[in-house]
């Protein structure tokens, strides 16, 4: 393994259990994230990553994991470790041993949320449903002390469930051509209605919040309108996956160079007219 280089992508060395992360493996999760964000300030919160996880497993196209990590966790310049790095360091990881946790656990998430999206459910109240990792932040700084809320007075916070969709569209907004809509008038009218309501998401609740979504005795900070949206995402993913898999792989359009008509010059340089040397 060269230096500042991620290990090689989809490993099989390593073996990972298709079970769900604990919350205390999520926790994990955020540590090294918010490790990697002393060096690298832009790297993503976790909810984002999650996003643009499912974004990547409903893809038309199965992006390597090396190319969509150099996306995600995006570091400036790989040659030049950061301060604090080993300078044998993978990627943006401080050693190879964070790195292999981040993608042990990385992987796991993944198998999770294949496991979910794969399952024939008719309710995202069924267990066997994809859950996604989201915080409702506005609900978490309302449970705070009354003098730490008073110290974010005035932060712009996120609505429930907007870094989520948020970076579901970033892995949309980067692999552009495996998210052209198809051919087919009904499927493109699919792919549309799908992206839109992920696209809802994006914006602010700004409609009365009447809903503690994880906690019943909390303060209302989501509204209903905004949790109906978050269940339509949800949905639009399936929707998403079921038509790239009836779909299937976009198929490159090979254009055959034109030839040069009959009584053009031959294109070899002969001085011949085309009939009487290669089109011969």
């Amino acid at each position: 393994m060269t230096p500042n280089t991620l290990p090689p992508a989809d490993a099989t060395s390593i073996a990972l259990a298709p079970t769900a992360l604990s919350p205390e493996e999520f926790d994990e999760i955020d540590t090294i994230l918010d490790d990697l964000r002393q060096r690298f300030e832009e790297t993503p919160q976790w909810e984002f990553c999650e996003g643009f996880m499912a974004a990547l497993i409903v893809c038309r196209r199965a992006i390597p994991q090396a190319e969509y990590l150099a996306v995600l966790l995006d570091s400036g310049d790989a040659d030049e470790p950061a301060d604090g790095a080993d300078a044998a360091a993978p990627g943006p990881f401080a050693d190879a041993e964070q790195a292999a946790r981040f993608l042990e656990l990385w992987q796991r998430r993944w198998t999770d949320i294949e496991q979910g999206l794969a399952a024939e459910v008719e309710s995202l109240d069924d267990e066997r449903a994809y859950h996604p990792e989201v915080m409702d932040v506005r609900g978490a700084v309302a449970a705070l002390p009354e003098a730490e809320r008073a110290a974010m007075a005035g932060e712009d916070l996120p609505s429930f469930a907007q870094v989520w969709a948020v970076g579901f569209m970033y892995a949309v907004e980067n692999w552009p051509d495996e998210w052209q809509a198809p051919r087919d008038k009904e499927a493109r009218k699919w792919l549309d209605d799908a992206l839109q309501r992920l696209v809802a998401l994006t914006e602010d609740d700004e409609d009365e919040p009447t809903l503690s979504v994880f906690d019943d005795e909390g303060v209302p900070t989501v509204s209903v309108s905004r949790f109906n949206a978050f269940a339509d995402a949800v949905w639009a993913i399936y929707d998403l996956r079921e038509m790239w898999r009836n779909i299937g792989p976009r198929v490159e359009t090979l254009h055959k160079e034109a030839l040069p008509g009959r009584n053009d010059p031959c294109h070899c340089g002969s001085g011949k007219k085309f009939k009487k040397c290669h089109g011969a």
